[in-house]
């Protein structure tokens, strides 16, 4: 059986040793990548172009809810992303499922569940707690921007992120490796597409999706 390669992000020392457990417990031979921090998922991601999944905790040191998955999402186009989350309410886990991850599991979870969870994404399929009831998005004003957000381009997906993340444009176009010029038209474009006037507005808009996570 082939290796298979699995990437583990969450800050908490202790869950990543419980996200191994539940790994190594699998049939097969798995090589664990970890992450304590959403620079080192990224890396991670990088550096193993082919792993076969990788399971990030929604909220982690350098990154915002939901702006990590977006900008790893946009970026890592074939890579499976399983979202590790204590806030395991409905809504959260719609808007996870909505912006691209392929499961959602909870941090109560034990570890048969999030092993079993695991192999269901290997396999193909989404993975959601038993209890989780899928249904339509109760804000039409959110249910507008998740479409919208859809519409961008994986580099202006980078480029909101790291909009919502305080950068300059002079910051982004080093980040990125572009000019300021190529990063203003991505800014301008992002803007159009969300239907505001400002990246202030831009990053409110983006602030909105991670509003369930909250409380």
């Amino acid at each position: 059986m082939q290796e298979q390669t699995i990437i583990i992000a969450d800050d908490h020392p202790l869950f990543r040793d419980a996200l191994r457990q539940a790994v190594t417990g699998m049939d097969g031979r798995q090589e664990i990548v970890e992450a304590g921090d959403f620079s080192a998922a990224g890396t991670a991601a990088a550096e193993h172009p082919d792993a076969d999944l990788m399971l990030l905790d929604l909220a982690m040191p350098g990154v915002s809810g939901f702006s990590g998955l977006m900008a790893l999402r946009s970026e890592f186009v074939s890579l499976p992303i399983v979202i590790i989350s204590a806030t395991d309410d409905t809504t959260t886990i719609r808007r996870a499922l909505e912006l691209g991850a392929s499961g959602f599991i909870s941090k109560s979870s034990g570890i048969e569940d999030i092993r079993r969870s695991i192999l269901t994404v290997l396999a193909g399929d989404i993975a959601t707690p038993e209890s989780y009831r899928d249904g339509q998005e109760q804000d039409p004003d959110v249910a507008d921007l998740i479409h919208r957000l859809h519409t961008l381009t994986p580099q202006q997906s980078r480029v909101l992120t790291m909009l919502g993340e305080g950068l300059l444009n002079k910051q982004i176009a080093y980040e990125l490796g572009v000019s300021e010029a190529t990063i203003k038209a991505h800014v301008s474009a992002i803007l159009l597409k969300l239907n505001v006037d400002s990246r202030t507005q831009a990053v409110i808009q983006l602030g909105k999706i991670n509003m369930a996570m909250v409380a």
